[in-house]
């Protein structure tokens, strides 16, 4: 199957307000996506559709060659998901969660949850309720992957963890998908660290898909500059060829899909001036926060 995920003119509405307004896009086989956009963007909306947790109002959502919201329970064994309120019994130890998971899963891999509970340096004799956030996070995490799932769809992985847990899984999540080809679509607010993992990215903003492509392609023609501040409008076109401006003290910014002959183009055409002209260098968060905005 080459393509584990396809959604395909997504839309859905709480009652009168619309969040998604049709949605669309892939997740191959073999690839990390990041699911990304800022709070209220339509992140977890989307991710609660796959799951099958609610029906899109309208087009069509696929996981794994099945309908989201009549996936068989076969093909829900083949996928690990994380989300807010995964189920954890606080008076169970680490040892005795690992064996009372095992059973559910027939591809269950011991080895895997105690080579990441190790990572720790925390006894297996621990109980869940006596961990910290992040440890409790991680032994969340291990049980997920230890369940060897064919998908793994991870909303907001590293709520609650520090940034020393927060490097501990990503070094982790990149080992385990080396090894064993594990698809992943997964979502998360720290977007400075997705910067090491992810390929392909779907980037939200106000419930429509504003890019969708490899994150090298994204850093290649998402572009940024500067020149001497202006008091002239610079209105956001229909195709978003101006994503947005940035308006300091004596520099005006813009951040777009376009080169500098094509920018400067667009500004004489506006009569804006543009007086020095410069390339801004962006690190990935700078250019996801320069494409969705910073409010």
């Amino acid at each position: 199957m080459d393509k584990l995920i396809e959604c395909m003119d997504l839309y859905h509405a709480y009652g009168k307000k619309t969040v998604l307004h049709g949605v669309r896009f892939n997740v191959k086989a073999g690839s990390i996506v990041g699911l990304l956009g800022k709070n209220g963007a339509g992140k977890s909306t989307v991710i609660n559709i796959l799951m099958g947790f609610l029906q899109a109002s309208r087009g069509t959502c696929k996981v794994l060659g099945e309908e989201s919201h009549a996936l068989s329970p076969a093909a829900r064994s083949r996928i690990g998901l994380l989300q807010e309120g995964f189920v954890q019994y606080d008076f169970m130890s680490v040892t005795e969660l690992e064996r009372y998971y095992a059973p559910f899963y027939p591809e269950w891999n011991r080895d895997i949850y105690y080579d990441l509970i190790s990572r720790m340096n925390m006894p297996i004799s621990r109980r869940l309720s006596n961990m910290s956030r992040g440890q409790r996070s991680q032994v969340v995490l291990g049980l997920i992957m230890a369940q060897m799932p064919q998908l793994m769809i991870l909303d907001d992985y590293s709520m609650g963890l520090d940034v020393g847990y927060r490097r501990l899984f990503i070094d982790f999540l990149r080992e385990y998908v080396s090894l064993h080809g594990t698809t992943v679509l997964l979502t998360s607010h720290v977007v400075q660290e997705l910067d090491r993992i992810i390929d392909h990215m779907v980037v939200l903003k106000k419930g429509n898909v504003c890019a969708c492509m490899t994150k090298k392609a994204f850093m290649e023609v998402f572009r940024s500059f500067s020149f001497d501040r202006t008091t002239a409008s610079l209105q956001m076109t229909g195709d978003d060829y101006i994503c947005s401006v940035e308006h300091n003290r004596q520099t005006t910014t813009v951040y777009g899909f376009f080169n500098r002959t094509e920018l400067q183009a667009y500004l004489e055409e506006h009569q804006i001036p543009c007086a020095r002209l410069t390339p801004v260098s962006m690190t990935f968060e700078g250019a996801f926060i320069g494409l969705t905005g910073k409010y």
